[in-house]
């Protein structure tokens, strides 16, 4: 199945079964709908989809498993998830809650391509040696006061001096 035919509520329900999995023996439709904010009804009508559609398995008043292909997908998506919400705090310094809700939005649209850009970025960013955990404190530095052309020039210096001949 490809990602093409899931709409983005079923890739949170994927994501969400994926990380109760994680964290409970056995994921039940309750965990489910506390998870995700919504009545039981409403997952109940979703599992159903994902049954038809070979991503999980659930019999009534039974517990909840991913199939393997259920599974793929759901580390897929976790995975974006995981990329995103890493950009936003350890690169953005966004709250945490904040850059939980972003990535959880940006995981369904982002495409694959991108994604692997970003994640090539955030490698540069930490191994580059004009990057670095210094170099993401003058970027927090930078949010917080914004432009000084004085502090740039310090750093360019600090930089230069750094550098082998």
């Amino acid at each position: 199945m490809s990602k093409e035919f899931l709409t983005s509520t079923m890739e949170d329900y994927l994501e969400a079964i994926f990380n109760l999995e994680q964290e409970v023996k056995a994921v039940r439709v309750k965990d489910i709908a506390r998870r995700m904010g919504v009545k039981l009804p409403t997952v109940t009508g979703m599992l159903n989809t994902l049954v038809r559609r070979g991503l999980i398995n659930h019999e009534k008043y039974e517990y909840v498993e991913l199939t393997r292909e259920g599974l793929e997908l759901a580390r897929e998506v976790n995975r974006r998830h995981e990329i995103l919400r890493r950009f936003f705090t350890d690169i953005l310094n966004i709250d945490a809650s904040q850059a939980d809700e972003d990535a959880c939005k940006m995981e369904h649209a982002i495409s694959p391509s991108s994604l692997e850009r970003l994640v090539q970025f955030m490698e540069f960013v930490e191994f580059c040696p004009r990057g670095g955990a210094g170099w993401l404190e003058y970027f927090s530095e930078y949010c917080r006061h914004g432009r000084s052309k004085d502090k740039c020039l310090e750093h360019m210096k600090e930089f230069i001096k750094g550098q082998p001949s």
